[in-house]
């Protein structure tokens, strides 16, 4: 019996046919092509089609697993005695400490039902404010520019089939090659049919080669990038003047500051060349139609949500949002990086993407739950005040922690740091796949079910919701997030758990109510629709149709305008220096995702990409004294970090690269800086100061 499907790996979210024939090490299991799928029609990157390697991995967990004592090892236990250990853990810490003594740290990989279960189950049974998902560390930033430009987030407002129709695309800090390699024939076909593609990337990544203008910048500069470009389309005469006036608010101020960084100011902050800006913009001008696309490069910053406006102002300034075609997008990360947030996972967010502060969201979404809005808590830490947060003495402290799908040991900024915390938790339970990093010092592991075992619904990144169905049973000894969630409740809050189903549908069917009338509004999407549409786009309100193109008529603002942000350049949280004086930015590679959790155990993708590197110029390799392969440390005021050199003339001579998939001596996110954007909370991973020298031995 084949099943089609989708791809458990980041937001595309490409679709794909399971079925019989595989080999052992695969389950059994072989991936086919699904080319009726409008997202990938059948492409798939190597993740993809060696997905089913980790359904049957050795090292899958199988068993629950707990800890007797702290120095103890983990053993085997049952799952009723698992089960009874985190609810008395969770407990403790809330009858000790308060409720706010227990955190809830979520996933982006998460189904919409699991997001949506969580944060219930941590609102209404824990009645805690503390709990935020690793995707704050994805796209929050563009998440916040978008609603406060648009009035709405949605990670691309417009299907991926837009961009080869459009003029021109303007790709900021996004390798697409690498990390999302099917999407990148929608650029292809961008170029083939007459259009043109700028990429904006301190490296010459795979992507940049593909482009028709390469710009540069210093790690950190996005911001003044933008405006100078938006200098130079006003001093050129390029704005569009009827659009400014019918469609937004804000211009004067932004047009004031953008006139601010005059081209060679703007050369001098990004190291990109004056014939260079003017060139971007006479390209992303000429056509009719253009659009700019964004990525963790300019939002994994502490001014990320100013940066994402600054390029959002540029698309209004040109008319282009709202327009067939045309305007601003950003690609998601993470599989449902998207619906995880819009249902319950974010600290300040209630399923619907409505606000926790907001009185009418309480009491829509209380209504639902059957519950009094005066018991819902208020908005909690984000992500990494959260972990900075865990075991810290006092009333502020976070004693214990349910973590469902995340690795932050190896994810988190300032790593080394964030371990340190979670080892001083009092009770730390995790439910995963595989012993991650994190799993490993817990007390309790639960092993959980992964996506061919379990059906439930996603949000790719163009807001097209998609269900992704049971292929095979999971071994036994293993149960699905939701079951954990329903055991729980039956042991911390009994009057609860019939409010805890462990069907996905019925789940989703209270999602649908929960949602109504909200900005992310699926209550006209059922699984049956998502079936025969083959995903539906939302907003979908009951009894109404998808929408794939958003903004065509009015923005989702009280007046139906734009607002441009107006913003400034300012520089990174932590400049380079006498000390310090080379940039680190991190990234991913092809063959791995995310904290490596699952893909470093899959070993046709480990040959492709063994282990971290320090990707660094040759002018900085001979200061160094490094040639090819030699082990180089990375030195931050946070920590150290060892790699092989990779010696290369694609990146900038004041930067380096590292990936980010890997613990141990080489683990980049050892180094990351935890400055967090005021707005968004998202940490400053793709900027920090760092030195490069020769390991010792």
């Amino acid at each position: 019996m084949t099943v089609d499907t989708h791809c458990p790996y980041c937001s595309l979210q490409c679709g794909m046919t399971l079925g019989p024939g595989g080999a052992a090490q695969d389950g059994g299991l072989v991936v086919r092509e699904r080319a009726a799928f409008d997202v990938n029609r059948g492409a798939l990157c190597g993740k993809g089609r060696t997905a089913p390697a980790v359904l049957a991995s050795a090292a899958r967990l199988t068993e629950p697993l707990v800890r007797d004592d702290p120095a103890a090892p983990l053993r085997p236990a049952s799952w009723p005695e698992a089960l009874d250990r985190v609810a008395a853990g969770l407990a403790r810490a809330r009858e000790g400490h308060g409720a706010d003594a227990v955190g809830v740290f979520g996933g982006g990989g998460l189904t919409n039902e699991k997001a949506y279960a969580l944060g219930k189950f941590a609102r209404t049974v824990l009645r805690t404010s503390q709990i935020d998902y690793n995707g704050r560390f994805c796209m929050s930033s563009a998440a916040a520019a978008g609603n406060r430009a648009f009035g709405l987030d949605r990670g691309l407002p417009f299907p991926l089939a837009d961009i080869p129709r459009t003029g021109c695309v303007v790709l900021v800090g996004a390798n697409p090659a690498e990390t999302m390699p099917p999407a990148l024939r929608y650029f292809t076909e961008l170029r083939a049919g007459g259009g043109t593609l700028v990429v904006v990337d301190p490296r010459r990544t795979r992507t940049a080669e593909q482009a028709d203008l390469h710009l540069a910048p210093r790690p950190g500069t996005d911001l003044a990038l933008a405006l100078g470009l938006l200098h130079l389309v006003i001093a050129e005469g390029r704005t569009d003047d009827d659009y400014i006036a019918a469609r937004t608010t804000g211009w004067p101020a932004a047009r004031a500051t953008a006139m601010a960084h005059w081209p060679e100011l703007v050369e001098r902050i990004t190291g990109v060349p004056v014939p260079q800006l003017r060139r971007a913009v006479e390209l992303f001008c000429a056509p009719e139609s253009a659009m700019v696309l964004t990525a963790r490069g300019p939002e994994q910053q502490a001014k990320g949500t100013d940066t994402v406006g600054a390029w959002i102002d540029l698309c209004l300034a040109t008319g282009r949002p709202g327009r067939p075609h045309s305007g601003y997008g950003c690609l998601t990360g993470q599989g449902n990086g998207q619906g995880g947030r819009e249902h319950g996972q974010k600290a300040d967010q209630l399923p619907g993407y409505r606000m926790l502060t907001d009185p009418a969201a309480r009491a829509h979404v209380a209504a639902v739950w059957g519950v009094d809005p005066d018991t819902l808590p208020g908005p909690g830490r984000s992500a990494y005040e959260l972990l900075d947060a865990l075991g810290a003495p006092g009333p502020d402290g976070i004693r214990a922690l349910l973590l469902m799908g995340s690795n932050p040991v190896v994810s988190a900024p300032r790593a080394a740091h964030v371990e340190q915390r979670i080892r001083s938790l009092d009770f730390l339970a995790v439910a995963d796949v595989v012993l991650s990093e994190t799993a490993a010092l817990a007390d309790v592991v639960l092993p959980v079910t992964q996506w061919a075992e379990e059906t439930g619904t996603l949000t790719n990144l163009e807001g097209r919701v998609l269900l992704r169905r049971r292929a095979v049973d999971p071994p036994p000894g293993v149960r699905g997030d939701l079951d954990v969630l329903r055991g729980l409740a039956e042991r911390l809050a009994p009057a609860r758990a019939a409010g805890f189903p462990v069907a996905a549908e019925e789940v989703f069917a209270e999602l649908r109510r929960a949602s109504a009338g909200g900005k992310a509004d699926y209550s006209g999407i059922t699984y049956e629709r998502i079936e025969a549409e083959d995903g539906v786009f939302w907003p979908c309100p009951e009894g109404g149709e998808p929408t794939p193109r958003m903004f065509l008529d009015r923005f989702a603002t009280p007046d139906g305008r734009a607002r441009f942000s107006g913003v400034q350049h300012r520089p990174a949280a932590e400049e380079t220096d006498a000390e310090y004086p080379v940039w680190l930015t991190t990234g991913r590679v092809l063959a791995q995702y995310q904290s490596g959790a699952q893909t470093r155990r899959v070993s046709e993708l480990n040959a492709a990409s063994p282990g971290p590197y320090v990707q660094m110029h040759p002018e900085l390799a001979a200061r160094v004294g490094a040639d090819e392969g030699d082990p180089v440390a990375v030195l931050s005021r946070r920590g150290r970090a060892v790699a092989p050199a990779l010696i290369s003339t694609a990146i900038r001579p004041d930067t380096v690269f590292m990936p980010f998939h890997w613990a141990g001596a080489g683990r980049a996110n050892s180094l990351t800086n935890p400055a967090l954007d005021p707005v968004s909370r998202m940490p400053e991973f793709k900027v920090c100061a760092v030195r490069v020298e020769l390991a010792g031995e």
